[in-house]
């Protein structure tokens, strides 16, 4: 085991960080800059805003300005960059690079942190390298003295990929992707119910010059009939092909067909696809009433996702963390987004790779280009091509097996994104699906009955659970189970569903010895809004609630400081689990977040008052404190509201919100609509595997009773693994149903050294440089 490391041994004494924002916004950009420049005071460097990007950086004078930690307040949930961004033909120059780095020795900034797309990271590379000569003809020029050049000898650098395209190599998710795809499904979702009105069929156009990422996400999202991107054109005779498919569709009683272009969409000869092109031949060729939306700059705008104020939040602190430990001999490097860690890659590694793919389309090497843009890309698109074509019944393998799908527990945003998948994979799978009404309650009173391709279509955008769900466990029905199992011949169980869904799991694994229809593959496939599913770091449902928390604090945040010297109180849902108080204070910038998992006593309720009433004397009076609902038996909302109101007497007042149900309802976030896609597609895929296994075992029939095939699909770290139910007995604590161990208590120091407290970071898993993974080559 490595040393611990803690951020108490790092100091940025006598360092001096430049922050810049380069080329394209992106939403999310602003929690980046914040994030670095209050980590950068934290550790006690002076912080430098360079406005404009390069160009600033050229021109020097006010565009280089030392800021304050109160220079950053309030622009966490502000879309765009309020530090300005600007392409700069000067840096281009030797003679621009020339006097940037003049600009930068005068005030000592040796570290920067760039947070721009490939291009802006390649040129602070570029500049990084020529640092020395530049200093040296500085020197002989007289700009600046030889102690300068000695003293300021190296530039660090750290990039952060901030753009809506995702369309940099190295990362799962750029700063302001996730936000981009919220605009998208917002216009989406407001088209489909005119377009249903009218029976008409929409183009969507949606940005991604070069990357088709933003359309391949939200064609899956939303189920969209076609999708044209970049790196997967569509093949020779498409258009027959695309008006069979929007036929057959339309003569499934379906009212309307989407179809998404990325704008820079080309077919296999690398010609240009264009919006209006495909609105021409849908008109022509079947008459339909059709429109085009283009979505243009909307994507750029509005407000960051929460999802994407916490990636933005989590880089900057990553980045602060790259600079201090970073020598001369280091490389520039990216922070980036693998699974849910934040690693650190070289920088020019990541630049060369995202340039390949542009190298491998302009050859039209298509497949290397999909592989090339990583594993998450080709996953979405392996699963939209499964989803979103129909095979016909002649086409379709034969498995003679019946798969159910039920939802069990409360109900999650993104579930009914989960069963569609579920259900369509099964049936190209060749399987016969069946869908359960009301969880186990339902199943034992026979509620189940076949679910057909058809009859999915339209579900991923609706909030809720369509099927229907309980909380009742299986244990006192499970004699009435078995002969439903029986009676429809079921072969395999997908259960969708929170932590009831885990323990009903549990007690049919736990039955197989009393009854045999148990002894078949089993899989459950997390949802809940509490996130706090054993052996899955993320939940469907999660990211909804997130959202919705987020968006109401940021319309208290403003009614606090409309009245000024305010503090709310508000409680969030999550049993014991404080997943959404924690995640949701790092997302809109809290004070303080109370949480079961992290004891908290009378002493700590009294700091966090003192420190507001310090808050209170600066330009910013608000404050804002989250509570999770279960935290403390004694120390409820109202008792923490009542000791606010009691301390801050003559400093502040207080308010309480109790968020309550609406963090459960609403239509699910493109996240959500997508994990829980992509994780119900791979479930299924599993229980096809395993069905196979057990079948040849015993002739026919199905029988398997190991503990590998009642398993729950959950993501942990950088994977979606499968994981047998009972193993995961040892990691819950199932008298507050939360697993033992949590990797976002980690982030918890994160929203404290953002508030301003002094605390203990435990930064070990930072700091080792790793390597662009490659995919292997691709086959002819």
């Amino acid at each position: 085991m490595p040393d611990k490391k803690f951020i108490e041994n790092l100091s940025g004494t006598g360092k001096a960080i430049g922050v810049l924002t380069s080329g394209g916004d992106a939403q999310g950009m602003n929690a980046a800059v914040r994030a670095v420049v209050r980590m950068g005071i934290y550790v006690e460097a002076k912080v430098y805003f360079i406005y404009e990007g390069y160009q600033g950086m050229v021109d020097g004078g006010d565009n280089i300005a030392e800021v304050s930690w109160e220079s950053v307040s309030s622009i966490l949930q502000v879309g765009g960059t309020v530090i300005g961004s600007a392409r700069c033909k000067a840096f281009r120059t030797r003679e621009g690079r020339l006097k940037a780095a003049c600009n930068l020795v005068k005030r000592g900034i040796t570290n920067l942190c760039v947070i721009g797309g490939d291009g802006s990271l390649t040129g602070a590379n570029l500049f990084r390298e020529e640092w020395s000569g530049l200093l040296d003809e500085l020197a002989r020029k007289g700009e600046i003295d030889d102690e300068a050049v000695k003293k300021y000898s190296y530039l660090n650098i750290v990039g952060m990929v901030g753009s809506i395209d995702n369309d940099f190599c190295g990362t799962d998710m750029t700063i302001g992707t996730d936000s981009a795809l919220h605009r998208i499904i917002e216009v989406v979702d407001a088209i489909m119910t005119t377009a249903q009105s009218h029976q008409r069929t929409f183009v969507l156009e949606v940005m991604g010059r070069h990357c088709g990422y933003l359309a391949l996400v939200s064609a899956l999202a939303c189920g969209a009939d076609w999708v044209f991107i970049p790196e997967y054109p569509p093949e020779q005779g498409w258009e027959d092909q695309m008006c069979m498919r929007l036929s057959e569709n339309r003569a499934r009683k379906k009212r309307l067909n989407i179809i998404i272009v990325a704008e820079g969409a080309i077919d296999c000869h690398n010609k240009a696809i264009t919006s209006e092109q495909i609105k021409d031949l849908v008109v022509q060729r079947l008459g339909y009433d059709t429109r085009v939306t283009i979505l243009g700059h909307v994507q750029r705008g509005g407000t960051p996702s929460a999802f994407d104020r916490i990636l933005a939040s989590r880089m900057g602190v990553e980045a602060v963390l790259a600079l201090l430990e970073a020598t001369p001999k280091t490389p520039a490097c990216v922070v980036s987004l693998s699974g849910n860690q934040a690693v650190r890659l070289p920088l020019m590694e990541c630049v060369q790779m995202t340039q390949e793919v542009q190298k491998a389309m302009d050859g039209r090497k298509f497949l290397e280009a999909v592989q090339l843009r990583g594993k998450s890309f080709e996953n979405n698109l392996k699963t939209y091509k499964l989803l979103s074509t129909k095979k016909s019944a002649e086409e379709l393998p034969k498995s003679n097996f019946n798969v159910a799908v039920l939802n069990v527990g409360a109900p999650a945003a993104g579930m009914n994104a989960a069963v569609r998948a579920a259900v369509r994979i099964g049936i190209t799978e060749g399987h016969t699906m069946f869908a359960v009404t009301d969880g186990f309650e339902g199943f034992s009173k026979g509620k189940i009955k076949e679910i057909t391709w058809g009859d999915v279509g339209g579900w991923t955008g609706q909030g809720g659970s369509i099927l229907g769900t309980k909380r009742t466990l299986p244990g006192k029905y499970l004699k009435d189970i078995a002969e439903q199992m029986n009676f429809n011949n079921i072969n395999a169980l997908l259960i969708v569903g929170g932590f009831e869904a885990y323990l009903g799991l549990l007690e049919l694994s736990a039955a197989r010895e009393t009854y045999e229809e148990f002894c078949i593959p089993m899989v459950m496939v997390p949802a809940t809004v509490s996130n706090n599913i054993p052996g899955s770091d993320l939940s469907i449902g999660a990211d909804t609630a997130l959202n919705t928390i987020t968006d109401t604090c940021d319309r208290i945040k403003l009614s606090a400081s409309g009245t000024k010297r305010r503090v709310f109180i508000i409680e969030t849902m999550g049993g014991y689990c404080g997943y959404l108080a924690n995640m949701g204070g790092l997302a809109a910038g809290a004070d303080a977040a109370y949480v079961f998992e992290e004891k908290f006593d009378i002493r700590e309720l009294q700091a966090n008052v003192e420190h507001l009433t310090e808050k209170m004397k600066t330009s910013i009076q608000r404050g804002l404190v989250l509570r999770n609902e279960n935290c403390s038996v004694n120390y409820t909302t109202d008792f923490i509201y009542q000791l606010y109101s009691e301390e801050g007497q003559g400093v502040f007042d207080c308010r309480k919100n109790v968020l309550g149900h609406m963090q459960q309802g609403g239509a699910p976030s493109p996240f959500d609509r997508n994990f829980g896609t992509k994780i119900a597609a791979k479930a299924v895929l599993w229980i096809s595997k395993k069905l196979k296994e057990s079948q040849q075992k015993e002739g026919g029939k199905i029988y398997n009773n190991n503990e590998d095939t009642v398993c729950l699909l959950g993501m942990r770290r950088r994977n979606l693994i499968f994981q047998p139910v009972g193993q995961l007995r040892d990691e819950t604590d199932f008298e507050h149903r939360i697993p033992k161990e949590q990797w976002w208590l980690k982030l918890r120091p994160l929203m404290k050294i953002l508030a301003k407290y002094k605390t203990s970071y435990d930064v070990s898993d930072s700091g080792q440089l790793e390597h662009v993974r490659r995919p292997k080559p691709a086959e002819a």
